[in-house]
């Protein structure tokens, strides 16, 4: 594919208008999914989830939240490459991508862990989404000096080829525990005051964040916005063919096979449980699937109706904070108005009620984010654009 020569005004609205509307997307389905770990904590669902103890409710409402990280983290190696033509400079996107990836894995243990667990230094330490996001960047600094088909070939063979590495466990005390705890398997790594749990093992990502950079060419400039979703509908539909045969196979790709339910719903929702943490070849090819069809699908999109998205889109670790601590504050409230359940939870009746309370805090979560992207057009300091 050609390099990017020249590009209109409605070419460049409508790509980054697009990437921004469904960065916001999926950033309102983690909002649902965090008001479940906020309130529905007295029903806590496995990775995979177990379905003969989880309601087909909870289930549905589970399985939307596992589009995020994947499209966000593929978005962000998009953005990169985006960042990176807007430029011309790829040193200045590595340098970028180093300190915003350190600043995430800072947040990470500091704010992010303190409005999970109320302490800066709690007894388990969870390492999630943000410090995965973060090494990702780091990892693509790095990456992005090789070729693009060099980068092509390492996103395929870590997204599809990780899963042969399962049979490959360490324990604590085994040379290399530390580091394949955080490449590979979950595990609990020492700290001075308790463990650092790596809940987001980190390998299969970088290839989704290298595959997200691979994609840069698309959204040039010379590249036609039919041409490119035409491409984008394609992937897509070649990943969900790929998910769709592992799956039926029931072999290599989910470490957990499907089974035959009681109910076609049952059925179907056994065929799209999947793994998670680390997220499997299948995990992997169904949500990325799905993500590329819906950049496609939202390309096409007037960009006025895509608006509200995009504001979401353009503020995505001030949206995260303010949501997270949001939430936190709301907790916490209503536990101090005695509102807490038999486990000194709130605890939600019913998965529906997960999506009202999410619904509630959507109108002023979307007035500071388009304050925060108001300000970071008018504002002179750069270090807004981390935000």
């Amino acid at each position: 594919m050609r390099p990017a020569i020249a590009e209109d005004a409605q070419t460049l609205r409508s790509r980054i208008v697009s990437i921004d509307a469904l960065r916001g997307l999926v950033m309102l389905l983690m909002l649902v999914d965090h008001v479940r770990e906020f309130i529905y904590l007295h029903a806590q669902v496995r990775d995979p989830m177990d379905l003969s103890l989880t309601p087909p409710g909870l289930v549905l409402t589970r399985l939307t939240s596992h589009l995020c990280a994947p499209v966000f983290i593929l978005l962000t190696g998009l953005s990169a490459s985006l960042h990176a033509q807007k430029h011309g400079d790829r040193r200045a996107t590595s340098v970028f991508l180093a300190k915003r990836g350190l600043l995430l894995i800072l947040l990470e243990v500091t704010l992010v862990n303190l409005a999970w667990t109320r302490s800066l230094t709690p007894p388990v330490l969870y390492l999630q989404v943000i410090w995965a996001i973060g090494l990702s960047m780091v990892a693509l600094s790095a990456l992005l000096w090789r070729p693009r088909a060099a980068l092509i070939l390492f996103a395929a063979a870590v997204m599809l080829g990780h899963n042969g590495l399962d049979g490959f466990v360490l324990r604590p005390g085994d040379t290399g525990y530390v580091l394949w705890s955080i490449l590979h398997q979950r595990g609990s790594l020492e700290l001075p005051w308790g463990v650092a749990r790596t809940s987001y093992p980190v390998l299969p990502w970088f290839g989704v964040i290298a595959a997200g950079y691979a994609l840069g060419p698309l959204f040039a400039g010379a590249v036609a916005p039919a041409n490119r979703r035409a491409w984008l509908l394609a992937l897509g539909g070649a990943a969900l063919a790929a998910f769709f045969t592992l799956r039926s196979f029931n072999g290599y790709g989910e470490p957990v096979p499907w089974q035959t339910g009681a109910t076609p719903l049952l059925t179907g929702l056994s065929f799209v449980n999947l793994t998670k943490y680390p997220p499997s070849a299948d995990f992997l090819l169904l949500t990325l699937g799905l993500g590329l069809g819906l950049l496609a699908l939202l390309e096409a999109v007037p960009a006025r109706r895509l608006a509200w998205l995009r504001t979401f889109g353009g503020a995505p670790l001030f949206f995260y904070l303010a949501h997270l601590w949001l939430l936190r504050l709301l907790h916490d409230g209503a536990l101090a108005l005695g509102l807490a359940g038999p486990s000194d939870r709130i605890e939600a009746g019913d998965p529906w009620q997960i999506w009202l309370v999410a619904a509630i805090l959507v109108p002023p979560l979307w007035l500071a984010c388009r304050w925060m992207v108001r300000l970071k057009r008018q504002a002179a300091w750069s270090g807004l654009s981390y935000l």
